[in-house]
C-alpha cells in the first residue's frame, strides 16, 4: 500500500474526495481536546486559574470565549492536562456544573461544546470530551436532547478508575436549582444574575480548590453587579 499524495487527491472522483475529507473531520473531532491551542488571551484566562478564583472572559460572538470554558472544563473532567498547561488542576475527579440562561442554551452551547452535537447521538464524543473518556449520561426532562449529567473517566496518565461528573444547569429555573451538595467548579457560559453567580459560587467554597468559577459571556448587560465583581484585585478579567 502506498501513501495518498496531494496530486494523487487532485485525480480522484468528487465522491472519494469528500468521502476522504468527512474521514478526516471525523478523526480530528475525536482528538479536539488533544488538538487546542489556546490563542494568547485564552491562555492567559487559563493560567489565571492557578491563583484565582473566580475569572471572566468577556468577548465579541464567535471570538472563542466558549471554547476556552469548554476546553478547560474537559482537562478537568478527563484530568488529560497538555504539556503546556500552567493553570489550575485537581488532584482527584472532579464535580463540575456548566449552565447557561435557558435549557435550550445550555444544550446549544455548553452541552454542545463538550459532547458534540446535541441532536446527533451517534456524534456525541466529538466535542472537547473524547469518546474514549464518556462512561455514560443521564437526560434532562422537558427539553430535547438536553442532558443532566455527563459522567467522565478521569485520570490523565492511563488511571480511569475515577469518573467526574459535569452537570448541566439552566439559569431560567431560579436560585433554588443552584443549591445543592458541594461542586468543585462551576462554568456560567452567559452572564448570570447575581442570585445565580452567588448561588452556584457558594457550592464551590468546599470543594477541591474552594472557590472555582469560570464566567464566559458577550457583554450586553453594561456594568452589571456581576461584571462590577470583576473590578476587584482577587479576580481575573480578561476582554478578549
Amino acid at each position: 500500500m502506498r501513501a495518498v499524495l496531494p496530486q494523487d487527491v487532485a485525480n480522484l472522483s468528487p465522491e472519494v474526495q469528500a468521502a476522504m475529507r468527512a474521514m478526516l473531520d471525523g478523526e480530528l473531532a475525536k482528538r479536539k481536546l488533544q488538538l487546542y491551542k489556546p490563542y494568547p488571551k485564552q491562555r492567559l484566562f487559563h493560567r489565571a486559574g492557578k491563583d484565582h478564583s473566580e475569572r471572566l472572559l468577556m468577548a465579541g460572538n464567535q471570538l472563542g470565549k466558549s471554547i476556552a470554558g469548554g476546553a478547560e472544563w474537559a482537562m478537568h473532567a478527563t484530568g488529560r492536562y497538555p504539556d503546556w498547561w500552567d493553570g489550575a488542576t485537581f488532584d482527584k475527579a472532579p464535580v463540575l456544573w456548566a449552565g447557561s440562561v435557558t435549557g435550550e442554551s445550555t444544550r446549544d452551547n455548553p452541552q454542545r461544546i463538550l459532547m458534540g452535537p446535541p441532536a446527533s447521538e451517534e456524534l456525541w464524543g466529538t466535542g472537547f470530551l473524547p469518546a474514549d473518556a464518556i462512561k455514560g449520561r443521564d437526560r434532562a426532562i422537558g427539553v430535547p436532547n438536553l442532558l443532566d449529567n455527563v459522567q467522565v473517566k478521569w485520570g490523565g496518565g492511563g488511571d480511569v478508575s475515577s469518573v467526574s461528573m459535569i452537570s448541566f444547569k439552566a439559569y431560567e429555573k431560579g436560585r433554588e436549582k443552584w443549591q445543592g451538595p458541594t461542586v468543585d467548579g462551576v462554568w456560567f457560559d452567559e452572564e448570570p444574575s447575581e442570585d445565580i453567580y452567588s448561588e452556584g459560587l457558594t457550592r464551590t467554597n468546599n470543594g477541591q480548590r474552594g472557590q472555582f468559577a469560570i464566567i464566559t459571556f458577550t457583554p450586553l448587560l453594561g456594568m452589571s453587579v456581576v461584571v462590577m465583581r470583576f473590578m476587584d484585585k482577587d479576580t481575573v478579567r480578561v476582554a478578549a
